[in-house]
């Protein structure tokens, strides 16, 4: 938003230094970016006097001017080829090093000595445009009679500006009247409001327009006047001036009224051709699903059934709060006017919006939500600015339709407590009730506190902590006493869902993993890629930010999955990534149960360094299960594996996990047709998938004290079995007794292998077994007979035999 400090001085007497009040509305929460000054690149650009205007004697369309401009070589004589230019009048020439703008091609140059035709020009007499003050370049700048030769145009023209960067909350700071209102009360000054009032000399307003509201729910209220026998054209020079400044381009008075009014009090409005309008009736509705409306951009645009227009018995003739139709628009054949001055819905206003590209200074306002009460004040101070400038007679009376006109006043009660225990200040009643006044609040002192009324500018203020900011804000936040802390610090409460949760993240990440965070959000057809469907209903969301993620997931596979095809078309290392977080699990009533999950992915070699002495080996189901045996085992945790069928997984490679007989997740290698679907060029993938809340259930108390053992004193000895077993037989098995002997403290699959040398229907096992003794160092002979004991035990329960 810009605020010049000239049109500011309209409302508000600022005799504190620019900067100062810069510092003031900052420290307030309204924050000036800068301070601009108009003209400041110029250069040496000053005021001039056309002495004389001569025929160019080479070029029909050029003229020499002498040129006067208080310099010590006296005057200068510069080429021009305005229309406009006649001797005696007041300019503003360019010497030779000015920053200006080329009227033709855009951008900015240093202005140099030219030779144009045969003869030299030494500098140039500017349009508007040139001097980057509005896109007028047919002729020159003509400067008022009185301007002072030789004066430095930034200082005649110029104008400082606060550039402010605002919060969404404060839609009144998008008018120059707002930013007023914020500085008086900062300053201690009183507030010029504008003129409203106007002689209304034309036949009543409901003889001549009408307004039904047929959607009350997208628009609060809409206020409208009617004028005739006005006379559209070009406006005024210090209009045209302020639009520049806020960068609107000129259209007609009639129109740049209703800009003006918006950027001074900021409530956008619109002005119709009251003739082109059927019956002189204006309905606010939802518009007809693929209804049609070109709009004043000249675009044709198709409309949604949800979009709120404007239109008359036969057609749309504008898009509420968002753009004018071309249907209804002012021109200078225009003789009256409907002038449009409502409150419509902010959400609806912003989707249209968005729907259709469309981001205008409109919009920008309404989707803020404005009150109601501000419709019918610039509806009036338009109708003023409009008979002052265009003439013509106004109707008496204004329409207004206001469904919710019975409504009271929105009160807020703020309490002496409340206000002391919020913002930690003892205010005394004065500072308190003067300050809301200042704002333009109504307040009422009562024994428990204050009862305030915001302004009707003011949407933003709804609770007693937005009056307790108000009130602090303006006082000044650097009058908030500094003191030490005070009160009784919070006692320490476990929070065990938590915990765990976070004990399972460094559990995994000490393995090697990298924890992702995704949207919580997916499509049915991306769950059905990697082989979810059915199960709880997707919950669909109102407002999604895209087409993909409309939906609240139900499983984190998908995220997993996605994340690992991405870096498998970026990264050629290995990848390891899980994700703990909620699925969102609906089962048709009540709210969706958020099921703690974490799922985790392996992808590429095993080794992620390699080396020359090492041959690369591709990550499989079994390091996906030492990570889940890892994680399980920081948790004190024993987990077993059986084999399972999964949609995700392939068949033959996936098992469930168990916990003390309770199912708690599965694990696998996943399905090729799963990796295509993902566009994921890596195979295999192994993945795992655990519920957090059933590991809990399954588990007991995972934060009990985990006993301490002590690492053996004595050196253990590794010696490897290859056992032949039958196909159907699990390698848990052959673990699990191969554990129960006592000299064996560990025992791990080193590989499995069926083929030539294995009888049909058998396969090999090569299984690594740790012998160690907690009171001696063992014996070959010791750990030989411990060795023949479990093969003996293995081919009495599992008929495994030592492989020859």
């Amino acid at each position: 938003m810009k605020a010049p400090v000239s049109w500011l001085r309209d409302f508000v007497d600022i005799d504190l230094p620019l900067e100062e009040v810069a510092h003031r509305l900052t420290m307030a929460g309204t924050e000036v970016g800068a301070i601009e000054q108009t003209g400041s690149e110029w250069g040496p650009v000053v005021v001039g006097h056309a002495v004389e205007v001569n025929p160019h004697p080479n070029a029909d369309r050029l003229k020499l001017v002498t040129v006067e401009y208080g310099g010590d070589d006296g005057p200068a004589e510069v080429v021009c080829g305005a229309p406009n230019i006649t001797a005696g009048q007041k300019i503003a020439y360019a010497g030779l090093g000015a920053t200006l703008v080329d009227a033709y091609k855009g951008g900015t140059s240093k202005l140099k000595r030219s030779k144009i035709r045969g003869v030299v020009s030494n500098g140039m007499v500017c349009s508007e445009r040139e001097l980057g003050l509005s896109d007028e370049h047919e002729g020159i700048l003509v400067l008022p009679d009185d301007a002072p030769v030789g004066t430095p145009l930034a200082d005649y023209l110029g104008e400082a500006v606060f550039d402010l960067d605002l919060t969404p909350n404060r839609p009144d700071c998008l008018s120059v009247l707002g930013v007023a209102r914020e500085v008086a009360a900062l300053t201690d000054k009183s507030i010029t409001e504008p003129g409203l009032t106007y002689a209304e000399e034309g036949p009543p307003v409901d003889s001549l327009a009408s307004v039904r509201i047929a959607d009350p729910d997208l628009c609060g209220r809409y206020t409208a006047t009617v004028l005739q026998n006005l006379k559209p054209g070009p406006s005024p020079e210090w209009l045209q001036k302020r639009l520049a400044e806020q960068g609107q381009a000129s259209i007609n008075n009639v129109v740049d009224i209703t800009n003006y009014v918006m950027f001074e009090i900021g409530q956008p409005l619109h002005a119709f051709d009251l003739d082109a309008v059927k019956d002189h009736q204006i309905i606010v509705r939802r518009a007809i699903e693929g209804e049609h409306l070109t709009t004043l951009d000249g675009e044709d645009r198709e409309l949604s059934g949800e979009f709120l227009v404007i239109a008359d018995p036969e057609k749309a003739i504008g898009l509420a709060g968002v753009m004018g139709g071309a249907n209804t628009e002012i021109s200078n054949a225009t003789v009256s006017v409907l002038l449009e001055s409502a409150n419509f819905n902010g959400s609806n206003n912003r989707a249209t919006a968005a729907s259709l590209g469309m981001k205008t200074e409109a919009t920008l306002r309404f989707e803020k939500g404005l009150r109601p009460g501000l419709a019918e004040v610039a509806l009036r101070r338009a109708t003023k600015l409009i008979l002052d400038i265009c003439g013509g007679t106004v109707a008496q009376g204004i329409l207004d339709a206001f469904p919710n006109c019975d409504e009271p006043d929105r009160t807020v009660m703020l309490t002496k407590e409340k206000l002391r225990r919020v913002m930690g200040v003892e205010y005394t009643e004065e500072q308190v009730s003067g300050t809301l006044a200042s704002l333009g609040f109504a307040v009422d002192v009562t024994d428990e506190g204050y009862e305030v009324t915001p302004p009707y500018w003011r949407p933003d203020v709804a609770i007693p902590e937005d009056v307790a900011e108000e009130i602090s804000r303006i006082i000044g936040y650097d009058e908030v006493p500094i003191g030490m802390m005070s009160g009784v610090l919070p006692a320490w409460a476990p929070h065990r869902d938590r915990d765990l949760r976070e004990r399972v993240r460094d559990a995994l990440a000490s393995q090697g993993m990298q924890e992702i965070i995704s949207y919580p959000t997916t499509t049915p057809e991306a769950q059905a890629r990697v082989g979810v469907s059915g199960g709880p209903t997707l919950l669909k969301l109102q407002n999604p930010i895209s087409s993909d993620q409309a939906y609240l997931r139900t499983t984190l596979r998908v995220s997993i999955l996605q994340a690992i095809a991405r870096n498998s078309h970026t990264w050629r290392g290995s990848i390891a990534l899980f994700e703990l977080g909620a699925e969102y699990r609906y089962h048709g009533e009540g709210l969706p149960h958020e099921r703690q999950t974490v799922v985790g992915g392996l992808a590429g070699d095993r080794s992620a360094s390699g080396g020359w002495d090492s041959a690369a080996q591709a990550v499989d189901f079994f390091d996906a299960k030492g990570m889940v045996e890892g994680m399980l085992a920081d948790l004190a945790v024993k987990a077993e594996f059986s084999p399972c069928e999964d949609a995700t997984f392939a068949p033959g490679r996936c098992a469930a996990i168990t916990v003390n007989g309770a199912r708690i997740g599965v694990l696998g290698e996943v399905a090729a047709d799963v990796l295509e679907a993902v566009d994921c060029d890596r195979s295999p993938v192994p993945m795992f998938e655990i519920d957090i809340e059933a590991l809990e259930k399954a588990a007991g108390d995972l934060f009990a004290p985990v006993p301490y053992l002590p690492y053996g004193r004595y050196p253990e000895s590794v010696r490897d079995l290859a056992i032949v077993i039958d196909e159907a037989v699990e390698a848990a098995d052959v673990i699990e007794i191969i554990s129960k002997n006592r000299l064996a403290t560990r025992a791990y699959i080193v590989s499995v292998y069926s083929g030539e040398g294995v009888v049909a229907g058998r396969k090999s096992l090569a299984v690594r077994v740790h012998y160690q003794s907690e009171k001696k160092t063992l014996t070959a002979e010791e750990i030989s007979k411990a060795e023949q004991s479990i093969l003996k035990i293995l081919g009495r329960k599992l008929n495994a035999e030592l492989r020859a």
